[in-house]
């Protein structure tokens, strides 16, 4: 479990994010069309995780925006930002905001990836959501990077997330 905060309260997460050099957990959720992505469907890719609880909120928006720009530039890289919001509400999103470097998922079919992750946030006003994290994975599927930001309304290290691939 990790501790995190939320304006400055602690809430917690159901566990930690996985082990740098470990394989990364398989997952399905739901795309834009409402059909399945799976972590296999990019292999042979890097992938970078943008993990939020909400793109109805600042930060999670400003991600989003900051890892689309970014993943125009990035050779064999693809960026998935993922939360529990609904398909519909993240292509919204990306439509009004002419993004279209990134792939947005949502967990709202399958709230496991949020366990295996270590991502969900187990107690507070937000228990469910997805906290904000970053998860790079290799080429071969190993987890080469994690960041779990230590406060809710905290921008993630971009640089440091950014200089892995």
């Amino acid at each position: 479990m990790a501790t995190i905060t939320l304006d400055g309260n602690e809430i917690h997460t159901v566990g930690e994010l996985p082990a740098i050099g470990s394989d990364a957990p398989s997952f399905n959720l739901t795309n834009a069309e409402l059909g399945t992505a799976s972590l296999s469907d990019y292999n042979g890719k890097k992938i970078v995780l943008n993990i939020f609880p909400s793109i109805d909120t600042g930060v999670c928006a400003e991600s989003t925006r900051r890892f689309n720009t970014a993943a125009g530039s990035l050779d064999n890289t693809v960026v998935l930002c993922i939360s529990a919001d609904l398909p519909f509400a993240l292509s919204r999103f990306c439509g009004a905001e002419n993004l279209s470097n990134v792939v947005t998922l949502s967990t709202f079919r399958n709230p496991e990836f949020g366990d295996d992750y270590g991502v969900r946030i187990s107690d507070g006003p937000i228990a469910g959501l997805m906290s904000r994290a970053v998860v790079i994975i290799d080429e071969n599927g190993k987890i080469i990077y994690t960041e779990q930001v230590p406060e809710i309304a905290q921008e993630p290290d971009y640089d440091a997330a950014l200089t892995k691939l």
